[in-house]
């Protein structure tokens, strides 16, 4: 299965497309609109990578931050070092128990997706944002032959962006 994704500037523009795909004939259940009036990301489908993320990080740090309080409180009783000497003989596994913790959320931040969470990952982001700018999306999902007769008609609306994607794994 394969998507095509245009993005237009306001709702006569995408109407406008909508209608242009309708005439050529093209099946009307492929072909989605999103925007205000119409589907939202979330009714379509379209993930949230912030939620994903959260969800990663939130999985990771519930094995990582257990590991590194007890791998830091294990390292300062094997060690015997007397890092933290003013804490005394129980207090200073303890503070380095915690700061093992600290170093496994710190981990599962950035190993989880967290840094892709800040900074922004995937192509469902860049729509997102288009959307709540007051842009509108019009998705076509069919076989190949479907996406390049779409492709054709929505290259006349001038789209903002025109992009084709495939599903992975299927040829």
């Amino acid at each position: 299965m394969s998507y095509l994704v245009a993005v237009l500037s306001d709702r006569i523009q995408a109407e406008a497309a909508y209608s242009a795909l309708e005439k050529e004939g093209l099946p009307m259940d492929k072909i989605t609109i999103l925007g205000r009036g119409y589907k939202s990301a979330d009714e379509y489908g379209l993930i949230d990578p912030n939620e994903t993320a959260r969800k990663q990080v939130r999985l990771m740090a519930s094995w990582l931050v257990p590991f590194g309080f007890v791998g830091g409180a294990a390292f300062n009783v094997i060690t015997g070092l007397d890092t933290f000497a003013w804490a005394g003989e129980i207090g200073s596994p303890l503070i380095a128990g915690i700061l093992g913790g600290l170093s496994g959320l710190m981990g599962s931040v950035f190993v989880g997706g967290g840094v892709g969470m800040v900074v922004g990952g995937g192509d469902a982001l860049p729509y997102r944002n288009r959307l709540n700018a007051g842009k509108y999306l019009i998705v076509v999902n069919g076989s190949d032959t479907l996406i390049r007769q779409a492709t054709r008609s929505l290259r006349a609306f001038d789209p903002e962006s025109l992009q084709g994607y495939a599903e992975p794994g299927v040829t």
